[in-house]
């Protein structure tokens, strides 16, 4: 792997004060990553929809000091400050100081917020960290103002995944690719791509509905999750079904066989958790209105011919996926049938977003 060109090399101009704001989307797998080796690199290859309304909002003020020995930072999240989410932020930085180096000569002051509950299952932590390395390579933009967007981007997804695996795919949108594919042109293990070919019109404006199963932390966390695949019995043709799958799922996408799309994606899902059920030790992150869901998901489509699917993250939530076409039914259908399985009625409505804005 070279990963040299990320390496940071000279600054073109001094900056003593700069504060930055970004805005990154979270993001839902269709082909779902579980399992990696270090320094986060995936098993197999996954591709997500970039999402629009969850997404993390974060500012960091940076202020030039003297050169310190390791990074240096506060942290504020949703306004309060937020010290038990420090260790793991400062696990980012230590992995990323040998590419930006200059993150040693400043100060920062972080402020971050979620548009959507917290380690619920949204993948919060790709969210966040995609924002926090966006604003780093604003800074680097800064320093170096001789920089590409394509290569800030590429080098934001390179760094947002060595804090979170799925971080790289919550950089651009609306289709990204992370890991390497024989079939996906310029794929890689290091960064997220933008997924390469025309994608059939009925999936550009997909929608996206969560239903808030559980709004609480999740019992297990995704790195705990990944580890346990580590001896996993049946880790190996995981990762190859997967490939396969993005496969599939790269011909699907291109010539709208929405029924196709509608059974891998869920099988994919279904498959993800089984993993959790056939690891040792086993756990189980579904509760029983995430079942209740799926089976009123499943009756729904069998009276109706409808093409409402879903796919699951590490967590309880459902996400619910439709085409824009049907988006007034199956909103009726929540409201009516499923709103009741989620805690407080509670429901996010989503769609296809494009990536990182600055704020």
């Amino acid at each position: 792997m070279n990963t040299s060109e990320f390496i940071y090399k000279s600054s073109e101009k001094n900056i003593e004060n700069l504060t930055v704001a970004w805005q990154t989307p979270s993001n839902i797998a269709l082909v779902k990553y579980w399992g990696k080796s270090e320094p986060q690199i995936p098993k197999n290859a996954s591709i997500s929809f970039t999402l629009n309304n969850c997404n993390t909002k974060t500012k960091i003020e940076f202020s030039k000091t003297n050169t310190l020995q390791s990074p240096e930072f506060e942290l504020y999240f949703e306004g309060k400050k937020k010290d038990d989410f420090k260790p793991k932020i400062n696990k980012f930085f230590e992995r990323i100081k040998e590419y930006c180096p200059y993150i040693l000569e400043y100060k920062m002051v972080i402020h971050s917020e979620n548009s959507f509950p917290h380690s619920s299952g949204i993948a919060s932590s790709a969210s966040g960290m995609a924002a926090i390395a966006m604003c780093l390579m604003n800074l680097e933009k800064e320093l170096n103002p001789s920089l590409t967007d394509a290569y800030i981007n590429q080098k934001a997804s390179f760094l947002a995944r060595l804090g979170s695996g799925s971080a790289s795919r919550s950089i651009e949108g609306p289709l990204v690719v992370w890991g390497e594919h024989p079939k996906i042109t310029g794929s890689s293990d290091l960064y997220g791509v933008k997924f390469p070919f025309n994608v059939h019109t009925v999936f550009e404006d997909y929608c996206d509905t969560i239903l808030l199963v559980d709004k609480g932390e999740k019992q297990v966390s995704s790195t705990v999750g990944h580890n346990l695949m580590h001896d996993h019995p049946y880790a190996e043709n995981r990762f190859k079904q997967a490939n396969d799958n993005l496969e599939k799922l790269s011909e699907i996408l291109q010539n709208g066989d929405i029924k196709s799309f509608i059974s891998l994606v869920e099988s994919e899902a279904l498959t993800l958790h089984a993993m959790m059920l056939t690891s040792n030790p086993y756990f189980i992150l579904m509760k029983p209105n995430t079942l209740e869901i799926i089976n009123e998901i499943w009756e729904y489509r069998k009276e109706t011919n409808s093409n409402v699917c879903f796919t699951l993250d590490a967590g309880a939530n459902v996400h619910l996926l439709y085409p824009q076409n049907e988006k007034e039914t199956i909103e009726n259908f929540i409201k009516e049938t499923l709103s009741k399985y989620c805690q407080k009625n509670h429901y996010i409505c989503d769609n296809v977003g494009f990536g990182a804005q600055k704020i």
